[in-house]
């Protein structure tokens, strides 16, 4: 009896094992099969939750000056171009004596660093807005193309071919038409520049002094170089110098990074790094659009720009100088925006715009007063 009574306990405690295992694993694999479901549920709502924040945020930069370019995604750009300056009949009785003056007076060569791939994208829109305040421009490409037109500089594409279609469109500008202007500006087809703006900047200068001017930068070489993005430009005599360095092997592609060789190259042949500054000593060439600049807060102070610049950079309205030469990081609808904003948009009752520059002599003031009598008299006759 004893015997049967424990046999049957051994088998009842068998069987009760075996329940509480069965249970353990149906509560692991319950667990298991929750904790899954949860994990992707909470991917699924992450994801929307990003990919909104993804929508309303703006471009942001890479945090590195020596990066990639904005990216040639199809989101911000437009199908075909617009001509922004085929009538200019409401600014018809505009003074423009100075701006042309310094048209003839200051000749500027503009080229254009592109690509096959960005000709449709980005060059096209330059070539509709900005470029056409250039003496001359050229679009140079690791491609020749007659129809654009670009020059073909015989040279790969890509982030580590920059200084060498720098170097090489710098020498075709020379061997062209070193003859045909004083000043050689170095542009991106994602860059906008105010021509007006920079002839007075260079105004001030003489083409002969080996100098170039930019956003000036200051890490790695003594005298700073120039941003790459923001544009540049050089003199005749710099440009005379660069490509002399060259043959003479004073300077050597020695760095994919074309900005700062190209810095370190001009240090070399003693061309001066120039000061951009407008008189107010705010800064007129620019490595993003204005909003990045304007907006206080935009961008990090552990963003590289903080501790890149030559002269202490600000943040806000003080950022930029009214005489601003160029914004880089310009899609092509930014590039239409600007060029209605600082060539069509005038505020009514304003019938002078701003001049930096007071007369310095009595001389200069009649000659000044002279001007503006002269085109209110042909604006009279055309009314009558």
């Amino acid at each position: 009896m004893q015997t049967f009574s424990a046999g049957r306990c051994c088998s009842y405690m068998h069987y009760l094992q075996e329940m509480a295992s069965s249970k353990s694993l149906m509560n692991l694999l319950t667990f298991t099969f929750g904790s899954a479901i949860g994990f992707f549920v909470c991917y699924l709502l992450f994801s929307i939750i990003l990919e909104e924040q993804v929508k309303i945020q703006p471009h942001f930069l890479h945090n590195d000056p020596h990066g990639q370019h904005s990216s040639d995604t199809d989101s911000n750009q437009l199908q075909g171009q617009m001509n922004f300056n085929a009538d200019f009949g409401q600014h018809k009785d505009e003074n423009k004596n100075i701006a042309e003056g310094l048209y003839q007076k200051v000749k500027i060569l503009c080229w254009v660093m592109t690509g096959p791939q960005n000709l449709e994208k980005k060059a096209r829109h330059v070539k509709a807005t900005w470029a056409q305040r250039c003496n001359k421009i050229l679009f140079m490409s690791s491609e020749e193309n007659k129809d654009f037109p670009t020059v073909g500089l015989e040279a790969k594409e890509g982030r580590d071919q920059l200084y060498w279609k720098t170097i090489k469109a710098f020498q075709y500008v020379h061997d062209h038409y070193f003859d045909d202007a004083d000043w050689f500006m170095k542009a991106d087809d994602d860059t906008y520049v105010i021509l007006d703006n920079l002839r007075w900047l260079l105004s001030k200068y003489s083409p002969e002094q080996p100098i170039y001017f930019g956003r000036r930068f200051k890490p790695y070489v003594k005298q700073g170089y120039m941003s790459g993005g923001a544009g540049y430009v050089l003199s005749k005599e710099a440009l005379k110098r660069f490509v002399a360095a060259f043959k003479t092997s004073k300077c050597s592609h020695s760095s994919s990074i074309e900005d700062l060789a190209l810095g370190k190259c001009m240090e070399i042949i003693n061309v001066e790094a120039g000061d951009s500054r407008d008189t107010s000593g705010r800064e007129t060439f620019h490595p993003f659009v204005p909003e990045h600049h304007l907006v206080r807060g935009y961008l990090p102070k552990t963003f590289w720009y903080w501790n890149y610049n030559y002269y202490p950079a600000v943040e806000g309205p003080g950022c930029c100088s009214d005489l601003a030469v160029s914004f880089h990081y310009v899609d092509s609808m930014t590039m239409y925006q600007l060029e209605y904003l600082i060539y069509h948009l005038r505020p009514y009752g304003y019938l002078y715009r701003y001049n930096p520059d007071p007369a310095t002599s009595p001389e200069e003031q009649s000659k000044n007063e002279a001007l503006e009598d002269n085109q209110k008299l042909k604006q009279k006759v055309t009314e009558s």
